[in-house]
């Protein structure tokens, strides 16, 4: 089918990859991201005009945060830009002339997973991305399952504790409250705040205070044996952990795939969390357990995934 651009949509910079049917990205180009809506239209078609240049291109892929309807054309809605039933295929294919798909973005990470990372080989597989929030995709019979009206797999949303904290969303108790790069901060600042002599030495990388933690700190002093870290990616991976054996109720994969900036973690991470995972799932110690592997596309696994949905007509259900 020959090449496709892959569009990555970021807080800071729009990136834009030429990317080959083995999911190599064979160039990039990157512009900032703009603040309003209608210029980030006109900046995504920029980024695909500088990643185009020397290439013959057959279309595009755009991953979008936000909620893509059923026939990858128009964004519902996006909560962090301003994109209420927008008609982002059409207004860009008229900027770049060439075939354009949208794409809600974490479906778009857990295809390049499926077809190029971690999943490859597995028929049946769920992808959840742990970042400053909590999303996924779900890949059953070689196929990503979007649900009716294009939607389907906002992971993060689903209610874990009922009448529990605020989300962003509106709603309260979601899962990301709970498992996301947010809420481990939130853990390691609450425990450094109650036992600040179990967290010397991550306090010793912020400023001194709980509040002064960042998510880097404790990372680094998970390393360390700092006792707060490593208690609060245990917090992290409990909830993680909860939420996959609920899902495995629900779609049986072989695999879950854990991506997003957690993920680089590595151990770290995932040894707590198929711990969790077997702790919670019903009926562990009778049934096949799916795999909890990491992911391997790391940031591009968005790029290289829309680009090679752009290549078939419908390969989504």
């Amino acid at each position: 089918m020959g090449l496709t651009i892959g569009v990555d949509i970021g807080g800071t910079k729009i990136a834009a990859g030429v990317v080959d049917e083995d999911g190599h990205i064979l160039s990039t180009f990157k512009v900032p991201t703009p603040g309003t809506s209608e210029a980030i239209v006109d900046a995504i078609a920029s980024a695909v005009e500088g990643a185009r240049a020397g290439h013959e291109i057959v279309g595009v892929g755009i991953g979008a945060a936000g909620y893509v309807n059923r026939q990858r054309s128009t964004v519902y809605f996006a909560p962090n830009i301003d994109w209420r039933q927008e008609p982002l295929k059409d207004e860009v294919e008229r900027r770049v002339g060439l075939p354009v798909v949208v794409e809600n973005d974490a479906n778009a990470a857990a295809w390049g997973e499926y077809k190029f990372g971690g999943g490859k080989g597995h028929r049946n597989a769920i992808c959840i991305t742990l970042g400053t929030g909590l999303g996924g995709g779900i890949i059953i019979g070689n196929k990503l399952r979007r649900g009716h009206f294009g939607v389907a797999a906002e992971f993060g949303h689903i209610r874990m504790v009922p009448d529990g904290l605020l989300c962003g969303c509106g709603s309260q108790g979601c899962w990301e409250q709970y498992a996301s790069g947010r809420a481990l901060v939130r853990y390691a600042k609450q425990r450094a705040n109650a036992t600040p002599e179990n967290a010397e030495y991550l306090l010793s990388l912020g400023d001194g205070t709980p509040d002064g933690i960042e998510g880097k700190h404790i990372s680094m002093a998970a390393r360390q044996g700092d006792l707060v870290a490593v208690d609060s990616y245990r917090e992290l991976a409990r909830w993680v952990g909860a939420g996959l054996a609920d899902l495995a109720s629900l779609f049986d994969p072989s695999a879950f795939i854990v991506g997003g900036g957690l993920s680089d973690e590595g151990e770290l991470v995932l040894a707590p969390i198929r711990k969790s995972f077997k702790r919670w799932l019903v009926g562990a110690q009778w049934r096949p357990q799916a795999e909890v592997i990491a992911a391997r596309l790391g940031n591009k696994a968005g790029l290289v995934g829309a680009a090679d949905l752009a290549r078939e007509p419908d390969p989504v259900m």
